[in-house]
């Protein structure tokens, strides 16, 4: 939402408009297995397992976002994706560099440096997402969002032990829009889609906006809870088609940002010390995807993209320069062979962090690859997939990565079965959570790392019967060599070690919906447990992962006029390793309520996000006493830390 986004906080679920969105997304995928139920959700393919098959007949689970419900997730935070991928289920976006507002997605409790993200199949933000990615994306121009949670390296190499999200933008067919966005704690939007089929076989689309938040400290203690920014976006797509036969896609994307914390001007920490922080971010990436049919059933596609980002980041008197290069390639060809859908490719990635200002963490990292896919339908009851991959990393040795799958339904569809089990890696990068939180300047020379290695296994249950749809998933996983940071044995200084533990987490989602006319009512809640081992010390609970979480959603829409909604969120108790006042957090209710009226081709809408007022304030200060790990002069955030806000905008079909 565009509070969370401008705080040091993004909470676990947005507005009611989007939870609805979510649960029809969900509702969609769902259904979309339904043998009986033809519509425009089961037509929906997917091309996040790159067999290019529709959702229903997905041995892997696949869910599904479809721009329907993104349109209603727009009206909550139009400047960034925070809100859309925190109503994906099992999902959680948290602080991660909290100084400066940043944040991760967490899937099923795992680190958000472990969750893959795409732009139409492209890494275009790198190999691993920063804690400003996500902050940094507009969601104006997006068509739908595919989500595979667990390991998927045996898919995509390393980066994504937790799950792979693929970001699929509109095509030069859909409508242009504009749209305008002005909150209570002083953030303004203005974002941009343009779209035209400038004449067979080309076409092409352009997105842009402009985004500003002022810094604020709205509990008055010389900290600013709320990040200003300025940040500017550009991304022009090409598209050429010659039917399903041969289509070439290619993109280009800028952005700028300049983002100020820390305290405020004339303002001290309680030792006396004013301090600063900042980031300016520079980003330019490219890309291509290319598809050709070779034949009736054999299918080249080939992708291409490089990115190149530049950070300037001040942590108090520590000032890093530093450069992220990506480049990346793959070429997959895919066929049938009776009941066999396989898939054979080769993919290189290569990877560079360069600073010159802290001594021994740069890198390079290339990594060739090879993978093979195979689908195959025994009977209408019964689906199997198996995949392999073998990455051989410049630095730390060949990986093999196997993942199997099995979708089980009724003929008749009321209800199927997903089992999936795989294993992954991914090679050490400084780029952890508490080095994102305090800058690279923060840590020692790298030494004596190894690749983490990751496991994990789902069962996804689904039961539906209009107006009632019911998912239940159990899922756990563990990583061996977790990177963990410990305390060095100079001031002010962090050292990268491999724990000495597995990370463990494993958990149960259950999501219930119902639907009726123009009444959509969705009720869901996660139960997680998710341990570490850090350096030194014995097995405890992970920080900041709540325990238990739900929230109930309730939408009235009327397609042509507008919704209404309201929903009630309940945050459980989190870990608090490193919290001078409280080492476990309190549990805490948001309410947010919704208004949308359209008005010919505009929609005005208003929000009233957090009207329960929860700041983390009420329970425990921000500030620190005294400097805590490598000199960070504030706590963890666990809460909001801003109350009641409001937003109000206007979106406009052209």
């Amino acid at each position: 939402m565009v509070l969370g986004a401008r705080s040091a906080f993004v909470r676990r679920r947005g507005l009611v408009a989007a939870a609805a969105g979510a649960w029809l997304s969900i509702v969609a995928t769902a259904h979309a297995s339904d043998e009986d139920d033809e519509g425009d959700a089961e037509s929906v393919v997917v091309t996040a397992t790159r067999s290019g098959q529709l959702v229903r007949d997905q041995p892997v689970r696949v869910e599904v976002v479809p721009d329907v419900e993104i349109e209603e997730s727009l009206s909550v935070a139009p400047g960034n994706l925070t809100n859309l991928l925190n109503e994906l289920a099992g999902a959680r976006l948290q602080a991660s560099a909290p100084g400066l507002g940043g944040t991760e997605i967490q899937l099923r409790g795992l680190p958000g440096r472990h969750a893959q993200v795409l732009s139409d199949g492209l890494p275009l933000a790198g190999g691993q997402t920063d804690a400003f990615g996500l902050l940094q994306t507009p969601p104006l121009d997006l068509e739908r969002v595919e989500l595979i949670k667990g390991v998927a390296s045996a898919l995509y190499g390393g980066s994504a032990l937790a799950g792979v999200m693929n970001l699929v933008s509109h095509g030069p067919g859909n409508d242009s829009q504009l749209l305008f966005n002005q909150t209570s704690q002083g953030g303004t939007d203005a974002v941009g889609f343009l779209a035209s089929e400038a004449g067979h076989p080309f076409g092409y689309t352009l997105t842009g906006g402009a985004h500003y938040q002022a810094r604020r400290d709205p509990d008055h203690d010389g900290w600013a809870e709320l990040p200003g920014y300025e940040r500017a976006t550009l991304r022009p797509r090409f598209y050429w088609s010659e039917g399903d036969d041969r289509s070439v896609f290619a993109t280009l994307g800028v952005m700028r940002e300049d983002r100020t914390g820390g305290t405020m001007d004339g303002s001290t920490l309680p030792d006396g010390r004013e301090f600063p922080e900042a980031l300016h971010t520079r980003r330019v990436d490219g890309g291509a995807v290319a598809h050709f049919n070779l034949s009736d059933s054999r299918v080249l596609n080939v992708r291409w993209s490089t990115s190149v980002t530049d950070h300037d980041r001040v942590f108090g008197n520590t000032r890093v320069n530093d450069t992220e290069a990506n480049v990346f390639g793959e070429a997959t060809l895919r066929g049938e062979l009776g009941m066999h859908k396989w898939v054979a490719g080769a993919a290189f990635q290569y990877e560079r962090l360069h600073t010159n200002d802290v001594r021994g963490v740069s890198y390079d990292y290339s990594v060739p690859a090879v993978f093979v896919q195979d689908e195959i339908a025994t009977a209408k009851w019964l689906s199997l997939s198996g995949s392999a991959r073998v990455d051989a990393h410049s630095d730390f040795g060949a990986f093999v990565s196997p993942r199997v799958s099995a979708l089980l339904r009724q003929p008749m569809g009321r209800w199927s079965l997903r089992a999936s089990v795989g294993t992954g890696f991914a090679a050490p990068t400084p780029l952890v959570e508490e080095v994102q939180a305090r800058s690279l300047g923060v840590l020692n020379p790298l030494r004596g790392l190894r690749a983490e290695r990751a496991a994990s296994a789902s069962l996804d249950g689904k039961w539906a019967r209009k107006p009632w749809d019911v998912n239940l998933s159990v899922f756990g996983s563990q990583i061996r060599h977790p990177l963990a940071v410990r305390e060095a044995a100079q001031p002010d200084r962090l050292d990268l070690v491999n724990g000495e533990g597995p990370f463990r987490a494993r958990g149960a989602e259950m999501l219930i919906g119902f639907t009726e006319g123009p009444f959509h009512v969705l009720a869901n809640s996660t139960l997680l447990d998710v341990t570490e081992v850090p350096p030194g010390e014995a097995r405890r609970d992970a920080d900041l992962v709540p325990r238990f979480s739900a929230e109930l959603a309730i939408i009235v829409e009327d397609e042509g006029r507008g919704r209404i909604g309201m929903e009630i969120a309940y945050t459980g108790r989190q870990q608090l390793a490193d919290d001078p006042f409280r080492s476990v957090s309190e549990p805490y209710v948001e309410v947010n309520v919704l208004g949308e009226v359209k008005v010919g081709h505009a929609s005005i809408f208003v929000n009233a996000l957090n009207l329960t007022s929860v700041r983390q304030r009420d329970y425990a200060p921000l500030l620190r006493p005294s400097p805590g790990p490598a000199g960070d002069p504030i706590t963890d955030v666990w809460a909001p830390l801003t109350g009641r806000t409001l937003n109000i905008g206007v979106r406009v079909e052209l």
